[in-house]
């Protein structure tokens, strides 16, 4: 605002010629010099007519944490204070004061939600991460339905137990659960079991046996519905079913119906998330072979016609090597590579990670302790359990 001033006083310029010359908006020369003019002075402030001195402000913080009024509300004691012939302020202005101290919140004892910590589970071969859950399967009539409990192995999507039954417990669960540990010869300390937190995955029965199973328990979050992805895909694909109905006409209905689907997904059902073989492919450690017979097929076709073939010689992609729940994060001496791409999983929260392929090898056994290939010597867990309930 200086320059401007000179030019005015010794080139005879008046403000619109000065503010030209200095290419400068008039109206920044105008609004400058209302804020310096503003600001040429101290500041007084202004008092408020209707401001509480600061004794009317101890009169009503004392009336309010008075013994008389301690263990009552504000409207109360406002109204209160009416019937004695007394005006001290208003219901806003106590709540204001209140707020001030920091003694207008909740007095009593609140229940406060424990942190639950987001379950990290990886699996790179079978018999390490099983997943769990129970779903309703509608009756004959409205009210009527029965729950299917179904337990896989993440990594193979293979079903290795399940039972149907009229009600959820955790007797059922028990011994469906040490049923599959028995069948699948499970070693101690090498298993995690994931669910959720329903009744009869947190009852005392089912921590008791994995306890003395030495199996590890793993739980999603509450109203976190992407924990447990493996077991709710699952169930999805049980109920898009083309044959599912929208009523069983009976248990026994419902039951033959179940037992059909596990033998037809376990043997039948090409899974996309594990390269497109069956789960009893990879459960019984047959991909090597399965894939090579692949590659072969692919081999010939791509002799046969191989203008067909864009990109060159086609390559059938390896088993995947890793699969997750909420991928733990890799060690400190190791690079993150969680935010690379990944085939689609059952979830933003699960996956997998194109390896070699590993597991254990498990053999399914029946009721006298013979080794069973049936795929029908699944359902016997389902027997066991379905007219006891």
């Amino acid at each position: 605002m200086g320059e401007i001033a000179r030019l005015a006083l010794t080139e005879g310029l008046n403000i619109r010629l000065a503010c030209r010359w200095l290419d400068l908006s008039r109206a920044t020369h105008y609004r400058r010099g209302r804020v310096r003019e503003a600001f040429c002075g101290p500041r007084v402030p202004r008092r408020v007519p209707r401001t509480l001195s600061s004794v009317e402000r101890s009169l009503i913080r004392a009336a309010l944490y008075s013994d008389r009024f301690v263990d009552r509300s504000v409207q109360e004691v406002y109204a209160t204070l009416l019937d004695d012939g007394d005006y001290l302020g208003s219901i806003s202005t106590m709540y204001r004061l209140l707020k001030r101290d920091s003694a207008s919140r909740e007095r009593r004892r609140q229940r406060r939600h424990p942190a639950y910590k987001k379950p990290e589970l990886l699996a790179n071969g079978i018999q390490q991460v099983w997943s769990w859950d129970i779903t309703m399967i509608r009756g004959p009539v409205k009210g009527e339905h029965y729950r299917l409990y179904l337990v896989m192995d993440i990594f193979s999507r293979y079903v290795v137990g399940y039972t149907l039954a009229w009600k959820e417990s955790g007797e059922i669960a028990r011994n469906l659960l040490r049923e599959c540990a028995a069948r699948e010869g499970v070693e101690a300390g090498c298993l995690t079991i994931h669910s959720d937190r329903g009744g009869p995955m947190v009852s005392q029965e089912v921590s008791q046996l994995l306890g003395k199973l030495r199996i590890e328990k793993s739980h999603s979050r509450p109203r976190v519905s992407n924990d447990n992805p493996y077991s709710e895909s699952q169930f999805k694909t049980l109920k898009y079913r083309p044959e599912f109905p929208d009523r069983f006409g009976s248990f026994e209905e419902a039951r033959e119906f179940i037992r059909s689907f596990v033998a037809w997904y376990n043997h039948e059902h090409h899974h996309e998330g594990i390269n497109l073989l069956t789960p009893a492919v990879v459960h019984s450690e047959r991909a090597g072979e399965v894939l090579a017979a692949w590659a072969v097929t692919m081999d010939k076709a791509h002799g046969r016609n191989p203008e067909r073939f864009v990109r060159g010689k086609p390559v059938v992609k390896p088993l995947p090597g890793e699969v997750w729940i909420n991928r733990p994060a890799p060690p400190a001496n190791q690079p993150d590579t969680r935010h690379e791409l990944v085939p689609k999983g059952p979830s933003l929260e699960a996956g997998v990670s194109f390896g070699t392929d590993s597991g254990h090898s498990s053999q399914w056994t029946g009721a006298d302790g013979n080794p069973a290939h049936n795929p029908e010597s699944l359902c016997a867990l389902d027997n066991i359990w379905s007219h006891s309930c």
